[in-house]
């Protein structure tokens, strides 16, 4: 799908399905990603996952933008191409306009108005390409006091109240990695912003900006906490409520082998099933939601799960519904029955990396490539857009291109 191929029908009944198999659901749609850190990388990674044609403009030197890592051990980068592009040249943007007319999406994640100082105003680039849906990733959105603020995930989070929700009761608000900003708030909902624009195009035939803000997103994720605060559900305390390990039947305990168990039996026929199987005496099962009993609760359980490995109780719990978990590492995680039953890991150049995620009843993706070196597809992607040897060679021979 390029910006106008479209006739606004859709796929809907009547119309013959495409065969997708190995191909990917998105397969035909191409996207220019700006490189940046954070959420733009998972988000071009879940879109490539599916097919499309992902093309990352990296810039000519490494400018502190990526880990560091090696291409194989840079998951969120896989199944790219790149052309490496000054844009702060003129025949560096150029070229950039010369790819866009190819495109469908334009991935950016520059702080407000950079996009813009460039000369890539996003009304300039809808008025030369009306189908292009841009998707723009900030921490703090386009707009608002905070716009132009410097931050990253913890920053987010910690304005959404999520982060204050986060911890031990007598310690500091805990990073819960970068898992919740940049990749739930950030990532998740631009792919989702630019599915929902590229959907209102087929009726339209316009594209449009999507502005995608690490706040806006996780504040929607926490809707439920926000409702429960509103009803006298949830107390400010860190570990004082049913879903932030307040709870002892919503907790991990130590075992045996210090290891961990995930204990997640909310509802009362899960617990009783999980004290019946561990010997929990039945007292605590009638008085669950009884917060006066949560201590003598915990420390009884946690008791009951030293006595025994990891393992063995996850052995012992196994199909009882007991909604028990071992709390595995990264190296396990890989290599558990379930994931390998389900082929949740893929192995690509030699590392095992999460397949791509969710599933489709006919489209299947293709396998998960390496990261680009960048630059690596310049020239390809150059000649793909119309640009001859002779006009690439003099844009490299300028310095805009490598």
């Amino acid at each position: 799908m390029r910006s106008g191929d479209h006739d606004g029908q859709g796929s809907g009944p009547g119309r013959p399905p495409d065969d997708d198999a190995g191909r990917g659901a998105l397969h035909g749609l191409r996207v220019v990603e700006l490189a940046a850190i954070g959420p733009l990388p998972l988000a071009g990674m879940l879109l490539a996952d599916h097919g499309a044609d992902v093309v990352r403009v990296d810039r000519l030197a490494d400018s502190g933008l990526g880990l560091g890592l090696a291409p194989r051990f840079d998951v969120h980068a896989r199944s790219r191409r790149s052309v490496a592009l000054d844009l702060k040249a003129a025949a560096g943007r150029a070229a950039l306009l010369r790819l866009l007319a190819t495109a469908d999406v334009l991935l950016e994640g520059f702080r407000p108005g950079v996009l813009e100082a460039l000369g890539l105003a996003p009304d300039a680039l809808l008025q030369h390409y009306p189908g292009l849906v841009i998707g723009r990733m900030t921490g703090y959105g386009q707009q608002g006091p905070l716009a132009q603020a410097a931050g990253h995930d913890l920053n987010y989070i910690a304005l959404t109240g999520m982060l204050d929700a986060i911890g031990a009761a007598d310690g500091v608000p805990v990073p819960p990695l970068n898992l919740v900003g940049d990749y739930g708030g950030g990532a998740l909902f631009l792919a989702f912003g630019v599915m929902a624009a590229l959907f209102e195009r087929q009726r339209s035939g316009r594209g449009q900006v999507v502005d995608a803000a690490m706040v806006d997103g996780v504040a929607a994720m926490a809707g439920l906490f926000q409702g429960l605060w509103a009803a006298g559900r949830w107390q400010a305390a860190r570990a004082a409520n049913l879903l932030d390990g307040g709870a002892p039947f919503y907790a991990c305990y130590e075992t045996a082998d210090g290891r961990h168990l995930a204990v997640a039996a909310l509802e009362p026929k899960f617990f009783a099933n999980l004290a019946q199987c561990i010997g929990l005496a039945p007292a605590y099962v009638a008085a669950q939601h009884d917060r006066q009993q949560w201590p003598a609760m915990r420390a009884a359980l946690a008791a009951i799960f030293r006595t025994r490995g990891r393992d063995d109780w996850c052995a012992l719990l196994a199909g009882t519904d007991s909604c028990v978990a071992p709390v595995l590492n990264l190296d396990e995680a890989p290599k558990h029955a379930h994931a390998q039953a389900r082929g949740a890991y893929t192995p690509c150049d030699g590392v095992a990396q999460p397949a791509a995620a969710p599933r489709f009843g006919r489209s299947r993706p293709v396998p998960p490539r390496p990261a680009p070196q960048p630059g690596a597809d310049t020239c390809n992607i150059l000649k793909e857009c119309g640009m001859s040897d002779a006009e690439i060679d003099a844009l490299i021979a300028s310095g805009a291109a490598r």
